[in-house]
């Protein structure tokens, strides 16, 4: 394991994450994640450390509402969130983590989130 450093753009928010040096992340073509770019590295809530940043973090919901989409009020940027399809891990951008502990990056799968209902099934569960 390895202790990853990130956060948004301006840098008010700032976490750590505890993941492999080669991240596995997934690309989800729904709505929100197609226009933003966002690349999925979904861990479970105990490998997630806020650092800095939360009165500066605000929060959206949509659709079912499970999911808890936060995203720095000065930047704009979404560095992590609350998925739907793991309400109990969180999402973090694999393109927020900083660079300097990340080996690679790559795409180990693509999730049809535009179809989400009919796809959840293939997503694996969190892995501790």
């Amino acid at each position: 394991m390895t202790t990853h450093a990130g956060g948004c753009h301006c840098g008010r928010v700032r976490f750590e994450v505890d993941g492999a040096a080669e991240i596995e992340v997934t690309e989800c073509n729904c709505s929100v994640c197609s226009k933003s770019g966002y690349l999925h590295f979904i861990v479970p809530k105990t490998q997630f450390r806020l650092l800095g940043g939360t009165d500066d973090l605000v929060t959206y919901r949509f659709n079912t509402r499970v999911a808890k989409h936060t995203f720095c009020r000065v930047c704009g940027i979404k560095p992590f969130y609350v998925p739907r399809s793991h309400p109990d891990g969180i999402s973090v951008n694999a393109r927020c983590i900083d660079p300097a502990t990340v080996a690679s990056i790559s795409v180990v799968r693509r999730f049809d989130g535009a179809n989400w209902e009919q796809h959840i099934a293939e997503l694996p569960p969190l892995a501790e």
